[in-house]
């Protein structure tokens, strides 16, 4: 039943059809391989504010651990 749709609508929505996800193919690539956690890091790393973040949360970690563990050796 062509009346109602045009050939250009017909042409356009298989266009639509077969375009490929060229942006999201490396995250269905890590999907696939079972890699998401990795790519998400290289992602995360690449990012300035996204490795601003991580080095500050690493930071805050590693005080509080060393606080804690000066506290136990009787440190302070």
């Amino acid at each position: 039943m062509n009346a109602i749709m045009t050939d250009f609508d017909i042409q356009s929505a298989e266009a639509h059809g077969k375009r490929k996800w060229e942006g999201l193919s490396e995250l269905d690539q890590a999907i696939r391989d079972n890699r998401l956690m990795e790519y998400r890091v290289k992602k995360s790393w690449a990012d300035p504010w996204g490795r601003r973040l991580t080095i500050t949360v690493l930071v805050v970690i590693a005080a509080g651990f060393s606080y804690l563990a000066g506290g136990s050796f009787g440190l302070w």
